[in-house]
């Protein structure tokens, strides 16, 4: 009865709370609304500032449009900034209410204060709805022609915002040639917002080149303006002249002599638009002289970038880790300052040990080995595994450094640690693989052998297996290890049980008297007791095989397979040529082209960029549900903003 009446009050006080956080919430706005129309300035201006603390937290102030829009007439800066970000944020569910807003922008964008017409240019392009495009042209076609070069960029971004809200509008009152005519301002920053804002009318409009193409002139100004203009002003003009097709050799020579240096920039951006850029260009410059000289000014600026904070080393690395697929020598004279340092955060160390393989030659193959047998013995089990399949891939790649990676290795099973062991006696199995007639194979089966009692792993006991089977000459009693391994066939792993069989056929063919008895128990086992149906249907091969004709099974059994190859293989040139065609961007920290994981905005939406085609983006008449759309497609739909979609 007394727990009854204790869960009656709690649930009552629950209630109680529950109406008093409404209460308290409905009092805030009611609040808000009273600071706002408040005949004080310091009062309304405080409570601006608090609906935009509670509108940035996530609380919906959109009940207050009317008595935020009402403090709009002032001459205060801050508040007109605050109150037209608000106007931004709610203009696509209250549309008709912006309308009330119109003549304060107008009013604004004809102001004596350069920085309040180019706020009102811009926040009137940003509001994204099309009741305010009448109004907005006026102005518009003004700021284009305004005489303080900081409204004039503004402007050549509106029109961006103008021509994805409506391209007619955009091309009937001439915005698009004056933003063409904006490449020749004698500002710098208009130049790069002008390419910046012609790039992306060109992407909406499906690449065609009736929006902007470069020419020689054009490109001689962009020359002169990279030098003069910001750091993401820059970007956007490298860009534009990495897509650029050059009319001569001479002029290609000429466009990379002007922007290497560019390469000596703090941004990391900047350095790698301009890796890309000459990359790119090697296509089209062909005097080798030159294009060593461009290969040797590329190197210092990359082993700069890993001075910088550790996600800014991630993005670097990743993007470092395509130039030596397409350059292999490139930064094999660099390896040192790719080695690890102990307080690199474990995602730098993965990529460090990644392109350090890459970019190792035969000169510096046994300094890495040494690098890499270090890394081998530190704490992180996992970084250590990473390191262990670096020394085999290593081996795999270069031949001369075989003997010393198998002294690495088996000095490295000596310490009994048991996660080196484990991946060690793959990887040593992995070596064998490639270099099946090496002189170091018996000493790599008699090291695994002396340490089978530590190996456990399923991948690891089935590497030792088919060492066993493979080359059972080297190993005294052979057949007794393979029957121990025999008598647990129903537990093991798959793996194990399907490299049991072939290690005991292969053991019987090479010794037919002793591997006899074991054979048929072994077969008999797999027929019988596996629940595996790979495992049992191999083993009836084998069998029916060695009973029907043992001269042919001892062809298929014992005959040569194809070597071992590295298992991070380098990329496919298409995809490579793309990779570097998007060096500096996502694409390539997620090594996969942008087509695959960023959606244009196009009437169909969910369709991949560069699969909707120009017709598709004009025809307006579509109806978007007869086509199927990615995840994300009815957000795209219904505020019009392109949705990027990235698969980690």
């Amino acid at each position: 009865m007394m727990n009854e009446v204790i869960q009656t009050s709690l649930a009552r006080l629950q209630i109680m709370k529950a109406k008093a956080l409404a209460a308290l919430r409905k009092g805030e706005n009611y609040e808000l609304r009273t600071e706002l129309n408040s005949e004080y300035k310091e009062r309304r201006k405080e409570a601006v500032r608090r609906v935009i603390a509670n509108m940035t937290v996530g609380k919906d102030v959109s009940g207050l449009f009317t008595d935020v829009l009402k403090n709009m007439h002032t001459d205060d800066l801050e508040i007109k900034k605050l109150i037209y970000l608000y106007l931004i944020n709610y203009a696509k569910t209250q549309p008709d209410l912006v309308i009330l807003a119109i003549n304060t922008f107008v009013k604004d964008a004809e102001d004596s204060n350069p920085l309040l017409r180019a706020l009102a240019i811009r926040t009137m392009g940003c509001l994204h709805v099309q009741e305010v495009l009448d109004y907005l042209c006026d102005p518009l076609r003004k700021c284009l022609a305004d005489a303080n070069p900081y409204v004039r960029k503004t402007a050549v971004m509106c029109v961006a915002k103008v021509y994805d809200l409506n391209r007619a509008v955009a091309e009937e009152n001439g915005f698009v040639d004056a933003v063409r005519g904006a490449l020749a301002d004698s500002n710098a920053m208009v130049v790069a917002n002008s390419v910046s804002a012609l790039s992306e009318m060109s992407a909406m409009a499906g690449g065609r080149g009736d929006v902007w193409r470069l020419d020689t002139a054009t490109v001689g100004t962009l020359l002169t303006a990279v030098n003069e203009c910001a750091e993401w002003g820059q970007i956007a003009i490298l860009e534009a002249l990495a897509e650029y097709r050059p009319a001569s050799e001479r002029e290609a020579e000429g466009v990379c002599e002007r922007v290497l240096a560019r390469l000596q920039h703090a941004n990391g951006s900047v350095v790698l638009t301009t890796v890309r850029l000459l990359l790119r260009y090697e296509q089209y410059v062909k005097r080798a002289d030159l294009l060593a000289q461009f290969a040797k000014k590329m190197v210092p600026p990359l082993i700069t970038l890993l001075a910088s904070e550790p996600e800014i080393q991630y993005v670097a690395l990743r993007n470092i880790n395509l130039i030596p697929q397409r350059h292999p020598q490139l930064l094999s004279k660099e390896i040192r300052a790719f080695f690890c340092k102990y307080n690199d955060p474990i995602y730098v160390k993965y990529e460090k040990v990644d392109v350090l393989v890459r970019i190792c030659s035969g000169s510096n193959v046994d300094a890495l080995l040494n690098e890499l047998k270090e890394y081998a013995k530190e704490v992180d089990v996992d970084f250590v595994r990473c390191a262990v399949q670096a020394i085999g891939r290593l081996t795999l790649r270069h031949e001369a450094a075989a003997d010393k990676a198998v002294d690495v290795l088996v000095e490295l099973l000596q310490l009994r640690a048991d996660h080196v062991v484990q991946i060690a006696a793959v990887v040593l199995t992995r070596i064998l693989r490639r270099y099946p007639r090496s002189q170091f194979a018996a000493t790599v089966v008699q090291a695994l052998c002396e340490h089978a009692d530590c190996i456990r792993e399923p991948d690891a006991r089935a590497a030792l297996v088919w060492a066993l089977g493979e080359y059972s000459e080297h190993v005294a009693g052979a057949a007794g290890r393979l029957s121990g391994v025999a008598d647990g066939l129903v537990e093991d792993d798959s793996g194990v049980q399907l490299a049991l069989l072939g290690a005991v056929v292969k053991f019987f063919l090479k010794n037919p008297q002793q591997g006899q008895q074991l054979v048929v128990r072994v077969l008999k086992t797999a027929t019988e007791k596996c629940a595996n149906p790979d495992v049992r249907d191999r083993a009836y091969i084998y069998w029916r095989l060695l009973s029907a004709d043992p001269a042919a099974a001892k062809t298929i059994a014992l005959s040569e397979r194809p070597p071992c190859r590295d298992d991070v293989p380098a990329l496919p040139e298409p995809l490579l040529a793309e990779l570097i065609a998007e060096l500096g961007c996502v694409s390539s920290v997620l090594q996969k082209p942008a087509r695959q994981f960023v959606y244009a905005r196009t009437d169909r939406a969910g369709v991949p960029r560069g699969v909707a085609g120009a017709n598709d983006c004009d025809d307006d008449d579509d109806d978007a549900s007869a086509h199927p759309a990615a995840p994300g497609a009815a957000a795209i739909a219904a505020d019009g903003e392109p949705e990027l979609l990235i698969a980690l």
